[in-house]
């Protein structure tokens, strides 16, 4: 093992903020793959007569309008959020990156046409492109995932484009064209796995936004649809009982905050341990 690898290993043990991100991000993706053999009841099987229970022995977290274990429910509920996220960012580190290498490497029309484009979608915000994306093709877990995926697009044109630019520019690259590389080769082989770093740590902060948006989604009724649990629709559902059981809520918003808290905290762990030029006292 290098002794520069060994350094980074040594400082992200060393990080708090990368330790406590990436324990509460194992933590969640540990927690949806339980859920996928195992929770303590059925998240969809009614039970009126037990409905806005309180925590107990049987039910640790109590039970909601409809006599569901809430617990349950949350576990399952990590599964939709978390898949979200995974697929809305693959969608955005597939187009928005490839994207952003072209621009940087063909310039021209086609760097401007790109990166016009790309400031069109950003002129709308994420949630009212989904909603207006969701309007024309229907409510559901899927069209809002794809809703989600493509305003991710243009952040990772752009974070790519400009990081692309700055190596373009560097010594290696011009022996590189000067050896009579191509700019293809040039950019699969050197380019890419010199920004491979920022688009990670972009795509932590992308994964919190989509978790953020498909909350939203479902919380106005346009996202995941019945009878898939969701974060979001837990919250909406929880307004017309929030006098008679407040904890209906606070369950679901816990989820979520501790979600997107985990996910930003591991990529500033990430851009401090990778780039030791954004380190700051802590």
């Amino acid at each position: 093992m290098s002794t520069v690898r060994r350094s980074k290993i040594r400082s992200a043990f060393s990080h708090r903020s990368f330790l406590v991100g990436a324990v509460l991000v194992v933590a969640m993706f540990g927690i949806a793959g339980i859920s996928l053999y195992w929770t303590p009841f059925d998240p969809t099987k009614l039970n009126i007569p037990e409905r806005l229970a309180g925590p107990s022995s049987l039910h640790w977290l109590g039970t909601d309008q409809f006599g569901r274990d809430i617990l349950s429910i949350l576990m399952v509920g990590t599964q939709n959020s978390i898949l979200v996220g995974v697929v809305a960012v693959a969608i955005g580190i597939l187009f928005g990156v490839s994207l952003g290498l072209t621009a940087a490497a063909v310039k021209g029309w086609t760097e401007e046409l790109i990166m016009r484009a790309s400031d069109l979608l950003f002129a709308f915000p994420a949630i009212l492109l989904a909603i207006l994306l969701i309007a024309a093709t229907g409510p559901g877990a899927i069209n809002a995932t794809i809703a989600i995926g493509i305003f991710s697009i243009p952040v990772f044109a752009r974070l790519t484009r400009g990081a692309a630019k700055v190596i373009w520019v560097r010594e290696f690259i011009l022996a590189a064209r000067a050896a009579g590389k191509g700019r293809f080769r040039i950019t699969v082989g050197h380019i890419l796995p010199n920004i491979l770093s920022v688009i990670v740590v972009q795509a932590t902060v992308q994964f919190a936004l989509a978790i953020l948006a498909e909350a939203a989604l479902s919380y106005l009724g346009i996202g995941s649809q019945p009878p898939t649990p969701s974060w979001g629709r837990m919250l909406s559902d929880a307004q017309s009982y929030i006098l008679l059981n407040p904890w209906l809520a606070v369950y679901p918003g816990a989820a979520i905050a501790l979600a997107v808290l985990s996910l930003n905290l591991l990529g500033d762990g990430l851009r401090d341990i990778i780039d030791p030029r954004f380190v700051r006292e802590r």
